[in-house]
């Protein structure tokens, strides 16, 4: 499949301005945020107070860049005996849990959005290991730069299934506009207010895409082992760069 839509005039020239002058207003005038924040996850859970990982980004030539995305650490590296780390419920402490619920864990994103990676609206940037478990119609969501907000975000986060989730990505890259861009934001802000959606209702955090299919067998096991090894490799290739 090629991953091809028309581009509209202002995703094309004037969205990327946007993001600049947005993303710098908001550092120069929450920087006193970010300084209390990373003192308190360095107090509270240690070092380091950023949190990196990687996730599919933009399509070019034919196939998902990855970059580094950083959030502020919002869960400890308590492990058992054995040396293996504890489930999500029992690594995500208080402090953790309010970084969430208010999204300020996903503040250091700003700076994604200064360097291009990222936008301020656009479709949330998932795990590589969700990546690969999407269809090439899934995929087309990859076409627009990934945002730190969302029309899947106002529409039930992570309340809603993948598919719903997924459906609502490829309904934003329909029609990218300045207006429907603006109406995100403020549904964004009354979302965080309501600090609704943020895990699936039965779990600490929200099941990977795949451990989802897996559970309601969309995919078998066997099929679940190649794309999750498929993941790894991607993820290590972008590692030795």
């Amino acid at each position: 499949m090629r991953f091809e839509r028309k581009i509209g005039f202002y995703e094309k020239y004037v969205k990327r301005l946007l993001d600049i002058i947005c993303s710098l207003l908001f550092i120069i005038v929450f920087c006193w945020l970010y300084a209390i924040i990373a003192v308190i996850v360095r107090v509270k859970m240690g070092s380091p107070v950023l949190f990196k990982q990687p996730r599919p980004g933009i399509i070019k030539n034919g196939k998902e860049t990855i970059f580094d995305m950083y959030k502020f650490r919002s869960m400890t590296d308590k492990r058992d005996e054995n040396g293996e780390l504890l489930p999500d419920a029992d690594r995500l402490p208080a402090f953790g849990r309010l970084l969430r619920s208010t999204s300020l864990d996903e503040l250091p994103e700003v700076f994604c959005i200064l360097k291009g990676e990222m936008s301020v609206i656009g479709p949330r940037p998932q795990l590589v290991r969700d990546m690969v478990f999407m269809s090439d119609e899934q995929r087309m969501r990859h076409t627009a730069k990934p945002g730190l907000t969302g029309l899947a975000q106002v529409k039930g986060r992570n309340a809603v299934t993948w598919e719903e989730k997924l459906n609502w990505d490829l309904k934003y890259i329909e029609k990218v506009s300045f207006l429907g861009d603006v109406k995100i934001l403020f549904e964004t802000v009354a979302v965080v207010f309501k600090r609704s959606g943020i895990t699936d209702g039965e779990n600490a955090t929200a099941l990977d895409y795949g451990d989802a299919l897996l559970k309601t067998g969309k995919v078998s096991k066997s099929q679940y082992d190649v794309l999750q090894a498929q993941a790894r490799n991607l993820i290590e290739g972008h590692n030795k760069k």
